[in-house]
């Protein structure tokens, strides 16, 4: 399996728009940060996890050109806003593209992207079939998924775990229930927007405790803002199994 990060940044992405903070006029390109996105590619599947409105730039980047499904965290914008990106799918494959989710964030998707879901779709549309899932395990194909309920505040949102690698994003609180389907992961992806503490997710001390509690080989932090800091003067200060991802890291689950 190899993960791929297609974004790590937080909603407004970094640089964001109009500031200029040692971390937005960075020229390190691990602080350039798209909207958070990972591609995952297991044995038979090729899944997107969240498409946000820089999907496309990101199956560009990363030259994703085959994709089997895409799994939705939540229905906020910056995981969702580029799902018509699909189309390109769709018209390469010659098929629908299956998109994953709760209920609730598949109510929403109908409502954003409403005209690729009325009787009479005008032509180019993206075809989608939604499929809901709840908080229990499915699978796409040969690859067995386990969704992780997490909270963003008084919202639900679910992470996945596939075989030893678990992804979360847009948390800031975890049940011990949901911890234990972690317990085990060798590599453990989880949000960690900033050093300060934020009402709906986790900051730098919450997400190293909860890698302290997980134990993982290694951990990688995602979903980070400008208040984050540099890449360069925060990595130093983690443990030596902790790491700020970036985009276009790669990881490649048989070297773990």
């Amino acid at each position: 399996m190899i993960i791929s990060f297609l974004g790590t940044g937080t909603s407004q992405g970094i640089p964001v728009i109009g500031c200029d903070c040692e971390v937005c006029t960075s020229l390190d390109f691990r602080d350039k940060r798209l909207r958070t996105s990972i591609h995952i590619q297991t044995e038979d599947q090729s899944i997107v996890v969240d498409t946000g409105p820089d999907f496309r730039t990101q199956a560009l980047r990363q030259r994703i050109k085959k994709l089997d499904a895409v799994l939705i965290t939540h229905a906020h914008k910056d995981h969702t806003a580029g799902l018509d990106d699909i189309r390109a799918y769709n018209y390469s494959q010659k098929k629908d593209m299956p998109v994953y989710g709760r209920l609730a964030t598949l109510e929403q998707l109908k409502k954003e992207f409403s005209y690729a879901f009325t009787e009479f779709k005008y032509p180019g549309v993206p075809e989608i079939t939604l499929v809901e899932i709840e908080n229990k395990p499915f699978s796409i194909g040969k690859t067995e998924i386990t969704p992780i309920e997490v909270m963003h505040y008084k919202m639900p949102v679910f992470g996945f775990r596939i075989k030893d690698f678990t992804y979360i994003t847009d948390a800031n609180y975890i049940s011990d229930h949901e911890l234990e389907k972690i317990q085990g992961t060798k590599v453990l992806i989880l949000n960690a927007l900033q050093k300060q503490e934020h009402i709906s997710h986790f900051n730098l001390e919450q997400a190293l405790h909860i890698v302290d509690k997980i134990k993982p080989q290694k951990a990688y932090f995602t979903h980070m803002a400008h208040k984050m800091g540099l890449h360069r003067s925060v990595e130093i200060e983690l443990p030596a199994n902790v790491h700020l991802a970036y985009d276009g890291q790669v990881i490649d689950m048989s070297s773990i």
